[in-house]
């Protein structure tokens, strides 16, 4: 009986704690009901959350030619949902019903625009698995970078910013896991399957930051693309500096455009997303794979605290399966991979 008299209070407590709290917001509504001015006021807060849903609606109108303004808001564009819950609270605070309805708006554009990137579209099967690492020219622990990709159990890897000096220890750690292997300037492909027709690729640079392979896999031949965009840079008295980056891109899409294989990777750092309007010539005729199998926005830049995906694992004419980001290395970047459907 005194176990049942306990059990009781505590439905009791329960149950007076939840009415306790309604009646509060119930009083909180009453006073607002009463507040003439909730309408008038947060009238900056309401203008606010409508630029605000602007920007993200029609990101694409906004002009590059002053700073590549539209590159660099399309670079961090998922970040702008922060705003939303700051923008709610200080209507709240505010007690304003006008900015609570306007806020609406940016929320539902944000969802509309990346709510599918945080649910798990990953899928079983594939009978490929690649990655990407940029495995940074100044890393500390080159072989202890190599070794946790040799240990990785993927079928193909790229590397890009390979200093040459550097290039001795990333063959030898990874020379059991892999058979095959080309490094073409400062980027490399490993892999354990046949490697033919391998050649440099010009993205209009003057020196090699791209290559392309056909890879000999148990389901088909698969064109493989390994690339290192030129980095970007934010400067106070120009912007967004992205120009030779662009010009890459474009060169990138052409050759991918015109390649004869019709299954296609792109594995690689672009120093861009998936938004940047800069690399349509790229995107526009690929499927990335996180978009279409991954988990969340598998950021993988900065590694200490990513913000951006800038590295890039791309396909087309194969089915992506799984998406996802790989251990912290010794780099600046986070290592990509995925599973493929050949």
């Amino acid at each position: 009986m005194a176990r049942m008299d306990m059990t009781d209070t505590g439905h009791g407590n329960d149950a007076a704690t939840a009415q306790g709290s309604g009646s509060r917001i119930r009083e909180v509504f009453g006073r607002w009901r009463g507040d003439r001015g909730i309408w008038r006021r947060g009238l900056v807060l309401a203008g606010c959350a409508l630029v605000l849903a602007l920007v993200m609606l029609f990101h694409a109108q906004i002009p590059n030619k002053v700073g590549n303004l539209g590159s660099l808001i399309e670079t961090f564009l998922p970040w702008f949902g922060l705003l939303v819950p700051v923008i709610l609270a200080l209507a709240l605070v505010r007690r304003s019903a006008t900015a609570l309805i306007a806020v609406l708006l940016p929320a539902v554009v944000w969802v509309n625009q990346f709510g599918g990137l945080v649910t798990d579209k990953s899928s079983a099967g594939g009978n490929l698995t690649v990655a990407t690492h940029n495995v940074n020219a100044d890393n500390p622990d080159p072989a202890g970078t190599a070794g946790k990709l040799a240990a990785s159990g993927v079928d193909v890897l790229a590397l890009e910013e390979l200093k040459a000096d550097m290039v001795p220890v990333y063959e030898k750690a990874l020379a059991g896991s892999f058979k095959y292997h080309s490094v073409q300037g400062t980027v490399g492909l490993w892999s354990k399957y046949p490697l033919r027709g391998t050649t440099p690729v010009d993205i209009r640079l003057g020196w090699t930051r791209a290559m392309r392979s056909t890879v000999a896999t148990p389901a088909g031949d698969v064109s493989v693309y390994v690339a290192h965009m030129p980095s970007v840079r934010v400067k106070l008295n120009a912007g967004f500096t992205a120009s030779q980056r662009d010009e890459s891109a474009d060169a990138l899409g052409d050759a991918i455009a015109a390649d004869p294989v019709g299954k296609v990777v792109l594995l690689g750092d672009l120093n861009g997303t998936m938004n940047d309007r800069a690399l349509n010539n790229v995107t526009s005729q690929m499927r990335s794979t996180q978009g279409a199998a991954g988990n969340g926005f598998g950021f993988s830049w900065p590694a200490a605290f990513p913000m951006a995906r800038i590295d890039q694992i791309m396909v087309r004419g194969i089915e992506p399966k799984s998406s996802w980001t790989m251990e912290k290395t010794g780099s600046d970047h986070l290592p990509l991979a995925a599973r493929l459907q050949v």
